[in-house]
């Protein structure tokens, strides 16, 4: 993923305007106010433990004309502040996107300035990769945007698998993007998937504690090693189905690559659908994909702090799917 905020010179260079910068727009300001409790805090404090910005972020407003001010003044001094005083961050980003628009149509959940949530279709790849230069999420979000005059870099907080449908959450701007992302770190957003798995999970609530990594005979595929991550997945059986399938949902603790499916594979219960990790199902249905789907997503607005709540209905597909079940439990 492109961050135009990965300092990659020392700070000298990176202070250096020239003109072969390219243009920039306002994606978003940030003002924070100096109370009587904190008069003489250092200017830096106040971006680090009060706006929680990165340091890395940090450096970068050097580059930006008016990107960081005190009472409408440029400063990057160590000078420190009084009551009242007014601190500014100008978040101004490069007109610059390596994604190319194209018209594919999306699902706008939410959106705001400063992100944007939309339901992923299933059989749709995110971001461009070799295998999928184009045709992507990704290029029909950057077309959205262009068509109504945004230069907004897209910036997904999280990733779904190709297959996989559901909510999925976008920064606008780097700080959202900063902010979210060490929401995702610490384990405060919450994520709530739906999956059809073939015959019935015992017990029908529980935790999968299984380290998961690479396999080393097919490097595309995950497995349950003693090796593996640290992985966690709490589940519980929504609707059974006469012990043929089961309608569950899932919660992550931690999100490695593929871990509802390798984790319910490893309890003897594989999702319907799933190409990889269900190659010899017993259970033929419509399912042209793997049956999982993001229904819920929790976190703090990366500005406000709010606690904010999307969920995505389920697709067709998954409905169909629900239906043959049904019929033949």
């Amino acid at each position: 993923m492109s961050n135009p905020f990965n300092d990659q010179h020392d700070d000298n260079r990176s202070a250096e305007i020239t003109d072969a910068q390219p243009e920039t727009w306002d994606a978003a300001e940030l003002t924070y106010c100096i109370s009587e409790d904190e008069a003489g805090i250092m200017l830096r404090t106040v971006l680090l433990s009060r706006l929680n910005m990165s340091r890395r972020l940090i450096t970068r407003l050097k580059r930006v004309e008016g990107g960081l001010t005190v009472n409408g003044s440029s400063t990057y001094g160590h000078k420190p502040l009084q009551a009242g005083d007014i601190v500014r961050v100008r978040i101004a980003e490069p007109q610059v996107e390596s994604i190319q628009p194209e018209p594919i149509p999306i699902e706008v959940i939410y959106e705001d300035q400063d992100i944007l949530v939309v339901h992923k279709p299933p059989d749709l790849v995110v971001h461009p990769t070799y295998g999928f230069p184009n045709g992507t999420l990704a290029n029909g979000i950057v077309h959205y945007w262009r068509s109504r005059g945004e230069q907004t870099r897209f910036r997904p907080v999280h990733r779904l698998d190709q297959e996989t449908s559901g909510v999925l959450l976008i920064a606008k701007h780097a700080y959202a993007h900063q902010q979210l992302s060490e929401q995702l770190q610490r384990g405060d957003v919450f994520k709530r998937y739906v999956a059809y798995v073939e015959g019935d999970p015992q017990p029908a609530q529980g935790t999968v504690h299984a380290p998961i990594d690479r396999d080393p005979e097919e490097r595309h595929l995950r497995i349950v090693t003693p090796e593996g991550y640290p992985s966690t997945t709490h589940y519980e059986t929504i609707t059974s189905y006469h012990g043929k399938a089961a309608k569950i949902k899932c919660v992550l603790e931690t999100g490695r690559t593929h871990q509802i499916r390798v984790h319910m594979k490893h309890i003897g219960c594989p999702l319907i659908g799933d190409k990889f990790y269900n190659p010899d199902a017993k259970m033929h249905t419509s399912m042209k994909r793997h049956a999982l789907h993001a229904a819920e997503l929790h976190f703090n607005h990366p500005m406000t702090g709010e606690r904010v709540c999307f969920t995505a209905p389920l697709p067709a597909d998954l409905i169909q799917l629900e239906q043959e079940l049904e019929q033949k439990a």
